[in-house]
């Protein structure tokens, strides 16, 4: 558990400059007693892991939040030009109008057989910029100033419309006989050091109850909120609520990977260039490290995750046991090969990493890939990898490979 060299300062993007480190075990109790079968991990090994992120990285939850409530504000069974119906839902999250909501936005596809599977994740730009669809309505909360997508003054515009339409693959996913369902991570909580204090912030209404020091960030909010989400799939009848793909890109990735460890109703966990506090192990130091993240977005996770600041080693989990959280369901990985910054290389480790509690299950994990693959491979089984050419994206090609993973592990009957 501890890590043997000097930690250097420095961005590391050198492999011979990575330090030695030693992870902990996921198959080891804190104790030091080994997990030697399924019920072991279920029921002692799993709730400490589980336990562990929320004290030192994410932090906890509130307990006991009240039931949500939610209300359909607008269906177009002919949107896309008849291709998909459009649902747009308010879900009133403390159970009251007057409280913080989100708005979910779902495309169905019209020429599948409902209920059909569905792709849940969240947006960084409101549920309009997914799309030009001129029926999807615009945010009016609160997002960072970016004059490019059409945000003025924290605010969006109509020229914020479709802005991000090319992380999405809209066509692509209703043509496979998917939903696409997607919130804007803002609903929950404003992405800025004192977000937080906002009015509609889940955390500013909620509170906490624990501890000083593992109150939940803003991924801990961000991934309750999709929770909330699939409560609400749950209800609709046009969706197969046990098939939902929770996806996620760059910290919305490190959402879904905390959303999926959480909640295991979430059939698959796809994290997109997760990278720090994600995918990539974080003894590495390669890239983004602990330390730069909790300088850069104080706010994401708990307090006690700055202890660990320029002291990774001293860490009691490292994100393979995140994605170990997630066994035996499947869990997809993907890199890009000019995200340094993210460490491709380490967001596979964890993968491989996570494996011998995947094999523990039943599964086969990676399926004997031992080694990254090149450029534009995707491998494995359980636990699925790719890394692709380009930069920091959601790109077509990378939805492809998420398509086929759901396809084959919803047995859809495509390869």
């Amino acid at each position: 558990m501890n890590t043997a060299t000097a930690q250097p300062k420095e961005t590391i993007y050198d492999e011979a400059k990575v330090p030695q480190y030693t992870l902990p075990d996921p198959l080891a109790m804190a104790d030091g007693a080994k997990v030697a079968d399924a019920q072991a991990w279920r029921e002692k090994r799993r709730p400490e892991v589980l336990r562990l992120f929320r004290e030192h990285v994410y932090g906890h939850n509130p307990q006991n939040s009240p039931a949500i409530t939610w209300e359909v504000t607008s269906t177009d069974k002919q949107a896309l030009g008849g291709k998909a119906t459009r649902r747009e839902v308010s879900v009133f999250l403390l159970g009251k109008k007057d409280g913080p909501k989100m708005d979910i936005l779902i495309y169905l596809p019209n020429n599948a057989t409902k209920p059909v599977p569905a792709f849940l994740g969240m947006n960084f730009d409101g549920n309009h910029s997914i799309h030009a669809d001129p029926g999807i309505t615009l945010s009016k909360q609160w997002m960072r100033t970016n004059n490019d997508k059409g945000i003025v003054n924290n605010r969006a515009t109509e020229a914020s419309r479709g802005k991000s339409t090319g992380r999405w693959a809209m066509d692509k996913i209703l043509d496979r006989g998917y939903a696409l369902a997607t919130v804007y991570y803002g609903d929950l909580e404003p992405d800025f050091a004192e977000g937080h204090k906002m009015a509609g912030s889940i955390r500013s209404a909620s509170g906490s109850a624990t501890t000083p020091g593992a109150e939940w960030g803003a991924i801990g909010a961000w991934a309750w909120g999709l929770s909330r989400a699939l409560d609400y799939l749950q209800s609709d009848k046009d969706i197969d609520a046990k098939r939902v793909a929770v996806m996620g890109h760059s910290r919305l990735g490190k959402t879904a990977l905390w959303a999926g460890a959480q909640d295991e109703r979430f059939a698959i966990v796809i994290s997109n260039n997760s990278g720090e506090g994600g995918a990539s192990l974080s003894r590495r130091r390669f890239g983004e490290t602990v330390e730069r993240i909790n300088t850069s977005f104080p706010h994401w996770f708990c307090g006690n995750f700055k202890k660990y600041n320029n002291n990774e080693g001293a860490l009691p989990v490292d994100q393979h046991m995140l994605m170990a959280l997630i066994a035996p369901r499947p869990v997809y990985v993907a890199s890009a090969a000019e995200d340094l910054w993210a460490d491709p290389h380490g967001e596979f480790l964890s993968a491989k990493h996570a494996e011998p509690v995947y094999k523990l299950l039943g599964t086969e994990g990676l399926g004997g890939v031992e080694r990254m693959p090149g450029l534009d491979q995707p491998v494995g089984k359980t636990i699925g990898y790719h890394i692709r050419t380009g930069k920091h994206d959601v790109t077509d090609y990378d939805w492809e490979q998420y398509l086929k993973f759901a396809d084959r592990h919803f047995k859809r009957g495509r390869p």
